[in-house]
């Protein structure tokens, strides 16, 4: 997009979360005042610590980093092309995390931050906004996540005349490292994958055998969990399930999950292959704090720390967060939004973020870049093309504004769930684009799934800078 610097009437962004930092970054950036309007400060959330723009309340993992092969990878990498605020902030302030991309979440927040304050384009309000913009505001974007304060999570359910779908979201804790035995943990990714920043030693891991693993999901299953009788027949999101919700699914399930002992080799004992393993990854640039990777949990406090103190190597753990529970809202996109983002029922006004149904922080951060380039180009009397569906961009959007069907066994049921970027959100590959490597006896399994994979990385990548060169 051109940069102009002539003058255009201000665009309003409602919420400083990732998407909405990104927004607001991205109208600037095209040479469109913008007011960044943000609660906290003024108003809390049940999950925000700070009132700083783009706390992160969850992981502090971006995940893969891996643009070849990785459709968040893919993703990465084209907000990177897109000269993405939220990707700069996060590559400043990467952690080790194997092949991972995961940041020091305090700099990461300063860093976006000190971008938006200092953008002369971009005015910061700290103010709650109880209701949909007034028509004055000609264009808007609501980019309020999924802890949308209530009365204006009461004015978009009027608008639309739908109720915002919700599901329940947890946060894992994070443990002081220095409390941690590493006489009994040891220091490796798995399969000692080295990652941007990284050594292929990133993550600390807690080994189990087959009586202490046994011991802890029956604790696990017991513990006393918090509960929440008025949110009774919320889904939960699978992409970040509760602990214990996983263990009262099957005893073997947190064994193929995130407590799986593949590819990793006790340091300690090399011959002694762990029943299970506990991962944590290093939560800030110090490496002072560590998060239990995969531990979200709606266990109570006190619960919590007798749980997971049964941990080799945990025993004495201090958390410097114990994990919480807390009730995300999204709204029904595909019915509700255009392709570029705006509200049917009223021109002007675009979704953001989590709230239109994306799942994961890149994946919302990016619907934010997106719908800052529509509303920019918008105001400037521009029209700007959708991205390719070949792009992890256009996959997503699609995914957004029609990625659903409806069930013919059950009128009426929306079945749009919230989901991260991935492969299976991408069209099909040309028929020929990959084909069976010179002198290879077969090419099928694994193979061929990789080098689809590959193949569909490289698509978007080049499909997304020519989108890019043509609209900038």
């Amino acid at each position: 997009m051109s940069k102009d610097t002539s003058s255009h009437s201000p665009i309003h962004v409602i919420g400083g979360g990732l998407a909405g930092s990104e927004a607001a970054w991205q109208i600037a950036e095209a040479g469109v005042p913008v007011v960044l309007h943000e609660m906290r400060g003024v108003r809390g959330t049940d999950a925000h610590k700070t009132d700083g723009l783009a706390e992160l309340v969850c992981s502090n993992s971006f995940r893969s980093d891996d643009a070849t092969s990785n459709a968040v990878g893919v993703l990465h990498a084209e907000m990177r092309l897109a000269g993405s605020l939220i990707m700069k902030a996060a590559d400043a302030n990467q952690v080790p995390a194997g092949g991972a991309l995961a940041v020091d979440r305090d700099g990461f927040s300063d860093a976006v931050t000190g971008a938006i304050a200092g953008h002369p384009l971009i005015t910061v309000v700290r103010e709650e906004i109880r209701g949909l913009p007034p028509k004055e505001w000609d264009l808007a974007v609501i980019a309020t996540g999924p802890l949308t304060a209530p009365d204006l999570a009461e004015s978009i359910r009027q608008e639309t005349g739908a109720d915002a779908l919700a599901f329940f979201d947890a946060i894992a804790p994070i443990v002081y490292t220095e409390t941690i035995d590493m006489d009994i943990c040891w220091y490796q990714s798995r399969y000692d994958k080295v990652g941007p920043g990284g050594t292929g030693k990133d993550y600390i891991n807690c080994p189990m055998n087959e009586e202490q693993y046994n011991a802890f999901i029956d604790a696990l299953v017991a513990g006393d969990k918090t509960g929440f009788k008025e949110w009774e027949g919320t889904p939960y999101f699978d992409g970040c399930l509760p602990i214990e919700v996983m263990a009262e699914r099957g005893r073997e399930t947190l064994r193929y999950g995130p407590m799986k002992p593949m590819g990793l080799t006790n340091a300690h004992n090399p011959t002694v292959k762990a029943y299970a393993v506990v991962q944590l990854r290093q939560d800030n640039a110090l490496g002072t704090l560590y998060n239990m990777v995969g531990f979200q949990t709606k266990l109570k406090y006190g619960a919590q720390a007798e749980v997971f103190r049964m941990i080799p190597g945990l025993e004495n753990a201090e958390f410097a967060r114990l994990g919480g529970l807390h009730r995300n809202t999204y709204i029904n996109s595909p019915t509700l939004l255009d392709g570029t983002l705006t509200l049917k029922s009223r021109p002007g006004l675009r979704f953001a973020g989590q709230i239109t149904g994306c799942e994961g922080y890149v994946e919302s951060a990016s619907i934010g870049l997106l719908a800052g380039r529509f509303a920019a180009a918008e105001r400037k009397g521009e029209t700007l093309s959708a991205p390719p569906a070949t792009t992890a961009f256009g996959a997503l959007l699609n995914h957004i504004t029609g990625g659903h069907i409806v069930s013919d066994d059950e009128p009426g049921k929306r079945s749009f769930q919230p989901m991260n970027v991935n492969f299976g959100l991408f069209p099909p590959l040309e028929p020929g684009a990959i084909t069976k490597p010179e002198g290879a006896k077969r090419f099928r399994g694994k193979e061929k799934a990789a080098a689809k994979k590959q193949a569909t990385a490289a698509r978007a990548l080049g499909d997304c800078a020519v989108w890019l060169n043509g609209s900038a």
